[in-house]
């Protein structure tokens, strides 16, 4: 089958007034014969697993695939829609749509609008044309996203919504699927069946990203251990990316021999020989409970988008044989050839979709957007803040705590002052008790109970089904965490050092921290990961282990970081950041002090004053409420956070006696977002400011201080900063030369005297 040729006239229009033309002619001149119609129960063609009723359904989700692109191109121009990557050649990803249910979470390929028009079939009253056309058209009534964003998306239909997804969406897709086994493991009540899949689409030319292949990795390691992890990872091979081809051949050779992730390879350019392939795949993935990919041939036409015009590095002859593979084509052949419709029936589909297309894109360019920064802002970082001081209040049951602790006499508020370890390890012993959602996962975690013993006996007390260790993968440890808190489960993974963290970034900064964003806070992914970080453990680690790098954190929008600097300020933390994953759905890290974990002492050794007693179970912080030392004293107040805290306390002694000043110490405590109120008011009344932050110089905490009491309006307050170099941490006594120590503090205070 190929489309008539293209007229002369024509090759200076832009291609997609070419393929539209295409269809209307290719239809009109079509000469084929017509067979014997058949009823709507019956095989389209014979041979064909599609029914009649089905390929009519999936026709019609294809059509209105084709005009909303179509609608895009004409519109953009007028400023009526902002968005152009299409899915032009992609049409036959509505065949995965109507052989799942609506209740398989997706995770989706932008080039998804066949799958988006007949999912929504899954449930009555939902219109995919007018819901399409608020998302394309930026309004603030899209129901997907508010107007933020154009994502395919849908609450009521299990569709997470996705930007502009480069791989980095397949790690909570494959995480979503570990934990549709895991609730049940646990006896969490899904929010979705038992034998639900989770399925996940991208391209041939995503396949190749690193956090792709990180997450085939996984399920290939899941598989090998005969762990459930039904995730149907669907790849769209179109053959290019942007402008650069696939090779031919690739995604079968590089996908078809994985022993542990089961290929399927479906025709997604023709619609009655495809259904029966993709129907297969679908059906093992449930039947197994294994990973499996499907490897849908495709075509791309009309361009990456519009901004994309292939005509200007795309030969001709090229583009005309794309052209001619549209699947569309191939749909109005079998419309034809059995009969169903006649060219006249075809025809006026056609023009009826383009119109209801259209006019959908004029109502909704009519409809309000988004005019103000807090209409932009409102689902970013939803904080209710008498709602979780409520439940961070609230306590674990009695007789669960005796069972985890070991007995009435171990409970810890009934112990000895501890230090910071052992602390964060009884808050976590009570937030498993408190929530039976609760998973923590990481590295060494479980047996070994973490590289610092944090979560020793945990496993032992809680099971393997709560507690376990994972392949060594922070983006697929935080892909897993996004797949628990997709489905309901308390996530908290650990993330062995933070230096660890900047590999896998974008699990936080463009997957769990937008999510809420995106999706207008109809879906929250609620987690608190832990990471070990920072700096001064003496004669051990490299820049790999004592870093003190958390610009990456703060840049996050969104994020809370708090990071404690002794035990109660610890337990008391985590009550409140597991709070607001239950309660506003929030994202946050729990930075640990690793030089701080066992430390006893403050001033001299064997004096004990760094141990402090387990905080009532009620007792909890408040987000953004700092720790003040020495009140009242503003001859010199230091604003500092995590391993300054007892360096600057130490300090103050120093300078006290030197100077006869009377020192303030000011513990943030929370880090992102930074408390500008409090800490103007501490700078209000302060004759001198120190600031010391053991980040590093060119970018810190710190510089978050200042700009906070600048802005306030105490600029003429004399100040300094104490921080790191910018440099990475070398090893052993080296470490110390470009941290900040006591006598760094020390000789600041010199100078402002």
């Amino acid at each position: 089958m190929t489309a008539n040729p293209i007229p002369a006239r024509m090759k200076g229009l832009n291609r997609a007034e070419i393929c539209d033309q295409n269809f209307i002619e290719f239809v009109k001149e079509w000469n084929g014969r017509v067979g014997a119609t058949p009823a709507a129960g019956d095989a389209i063609l014979p041979g064909s697993a599609l029914d009649a009723r089905s390929f009519i359904e999936l026709l019609k989700s294809q059509l209105i695939s084709r005009h909303l692109d179509l609608m895009a191109r004409v519109l953009r121009v007028h400023n009526k829609v902002f968005y152009t990557i299409g899915s032009s050649g992609h049409e036959g990803n509505a065949m995965v749509a109507r052989l799942t249910r609506h209740t398989d979470p997706a995770f989706l390929h932008y080039r998804s609008g066949g799958f988006m028009a007949e999912r929504f079939r899954k449930l009555p009253g939902m219109d995919p044309v007018m819901d399409s056309a608020l998302s394309f058209a930026a309004s603030a009534e899209d129901p997907a996203s508010g107007g933020r964003h154009k994502v395919w998306g849908s609450k009521p239909l299990w569709v997470l919504p996705q930007t502009s997804t480069i791989a980095s969406h397949l790690p909570k897709a494959l995480g979503t699927a570990v934990a549709i086994e895991q609730a049940r493991r646990i006896g969490h009540a899904s929010p979705i069946p038992e034998d639900s899949i989770a399925i996940c689409s991208f391209g041939d030319a995503s396949s190749n990203h690193a956090t792709a292949q990180t997450a085939f990795n996984a399920a290939a390691w899941t598989a090998y251990q005969k762990l459930p992890a039904p995730v149907l990872f669907v790849c769209e091979d179109n053959g290019i990316g942007i402008s650069v081809k696939t090779p031919d051949g690739w995604i079968g050779r590089n996908f078809r021999d994985r022993k542990d992730l089961d290929y399927f390879h479906a025709d997604g350019l023709d619609l009655a020989t495809g259904y029966g392939q993709v129907q297969a795949a679908v059906e093992h993935c449930r039947r197994t409970r294994r990973p499996t990919f499907l490897h849908l041939r495709t075509t791309r036409i009309m361009g990456h988008a519009g901004t994309d015009f292939e005509i200007e590095w795309r030969p001709l002859e090229e583009l005309c044989a794309v052209e001619a593979t549209d699947p569309l084509l191939r749909s109005a052949a079998i419309a034809l050839e059995s009969g169903l419709l006649s060219k006249d029936a075809l025809l006026a589909l056609y023009e009826t979709t383009r119109k209801r297309c259209f006019a959908a894109a004029e109502d909704a360019d009519r409809r309000p957007r988004i005019t103000t920064l807090e209409h932009v802002m409102a689902p970013l970082a939803p904080y209710t803040p008498a709602a979780v001081a409520k439940e961070a209040a609230r306590v674990a049951p009695h007789e669960k705590r005796v069972a985890a602790f070991g007995s009435e006499d171990k409970l810890p508020e009934k112990l000895p002052p501890r230090h910071l370890a052992i602390q964060i390890n009884n808050a976590l012993h009570d937030l498993f008790c408190k929530y039976p959602e609760t998973l923590l996962f990481g590295e060494d975690v479980a047996q070994k109970g973490g590289v610092y013993t944090v979560t020793k006996g945990l496993q032992k007390a809680f099971k393997g089904t709560r507690v376990f260790n994972t392949l060594l993968d922070e983006t697929m440890i935080l892909g897993l965490a996004q797949g628990y808190a997709n489905l309901g489960m308390l996530p908290i993974p650990e993330i062995q050092y933070l230096a660890y963290f900047h590999n896998a970034c974008d699990q936080i900064r463009g997957e769990a921290a937008s999510l809420q964003f995106f999706s207008n806070n109809q879906y929250r992914n609620p987690m608190v990961v832990r990471m070990a970080g920072l700096g001064y453990q003496r004669g051990f680690g490299g820049h790999f282990h004592n870093d003190n790098s958390i610009t990456a954190l703060r840049d996050i929008p969104g994020l809370v970081v708090g990071c404690p600097s002794r035990g109660d300020d610890a337990a008391a933390m985590l009550r409140t950041l597991a709070a607001l994953a239950k309660v506003d759905g929030r994202v946050s890290v729990f930075l640990e002090p690793i030089a701080l974990y066992m430390t006893k002492d403050l001033h001299e050794a064997g004096d004990g004053q760094w141990l402090f007693p387990y905080p009532a179970q009620e007792e909890a912080m408040p987000l953004g409420e700092g720790r003040v030392y020495g009140a009242g004293a503003d001859d010199l107040v230091i604003f500092t956070y995590g391993n300054g805290v007892p360096m600057s306390l130490r300090a103050a002694r120093s300078i006290e006696k030197k100077h006869g000043w009377k020192v303030r110490v000011v513990d943030l405590r929370w880090l992102v977002p930074l408390n500008a109120t409090f800490i103007a008011e501490q700078a209000k009344t302060a004759k001198r400011i120190l600031v010391v932050d053991e980040g590093r110089h060119a970018a810190g905490v710190g510089e978050g201080v200042i700009t906070a009491i600048a802005e306030a309006g105490y600029r003429a307050r004399p100040f300094q900063r104490v921080v790191g170099a910018d440099t990475y941490t070398p090893l052993a006594g080296a470490a110390f030369l470009v941290l900040p120590g006591d006598e760094d503090i020390v000789a600041a205070a010199d100078r402002l005297a």
